[in-house]
């Protein structure tokens, strides 16, 4: 039986491309996420969230249902988006960024915030770039092993193992890592809004 995404994606396929909205609608969030934790940078997540869905629009018809989910295809686009920005990154610093000029937010839970997601980047930093990229897909993303391992182009097992291990250092050495990364996802999606 075909799901309902199949079918809007074969009518998008045949030339029906204002169907790609919904597609986009449904994974705009889960794109932005996913590349903002690998660059940390609002301005470039946005950039590069708005290439990946282009690019995807200008593949659809190279998309083969058949091969594997829509998700799974559209990470893959993104985390090469993102391997080719690093690949082409020269350091820059946003005076924005840098002295808080555009925030109008409130200055005190920004800092409290800003500190414990600076520790939590930190500890990710730590990690092997294979162990973050499972576990900011899996915690953040929400993604099944399945989808990681169509996306990494890793077994499952595999992807089990190395997010488990991680898991197990992060419970051991940082136990308040694992506090941050859950209680903070919702506030840290909202500041970036």
């Amino acid at each position: 039986m075909e799901n309902p995404e199949s079918k809007i994606i074969k009518r998008i396929q045949n030339g029906e491309l204002e169907l790609f909205g919904q597609l986009y609608d449904n994974y705009l969030k889960k794109i932005y996420s996913f590349i903002y934790y690998k660059t940390m940078h609002k301005e470039t997540a946005e950039d590069l969230t708005s290439k990946t869905f282009f690019k995807a629009l200008d593949n659809i018809k190279k998309y083969d249902i058949n091969k594997g989910n829509f998700s799974s295809w559209l990470y893959k686009i993104a985390r090469n988006n993102v391997i080719d920005h690093y690949r082409t990154k020269k350091p820059e610093t946003n005076i924005d960024d840098f002295w808080g000029l555009s925030s109008n937010q409130d200055i005190e839970s920004e800092i409290d915030i800003n500190q414990k997601l600076e520790d939590v980047k930190k500890y990710l930093q730590k990690l092997k770039a294979d162990q973050r990229e499972i576990v900011i897909m899996r915690l953040w993303d929400n993604l099944s092993y399945q989808e990681i391992s169509d996306i990494t182009g890793k077994t499952v097992a595999s992807c089990k193992m190395t997010f488990s291990r991680v898991t197990t250092k992060l419970r051991e050495e940082m136990a308040l890592v694992i506090f941050y990364l859950i209680i903070f996802t919702k506030q840290i999606l909202w500041l970036m809004k």
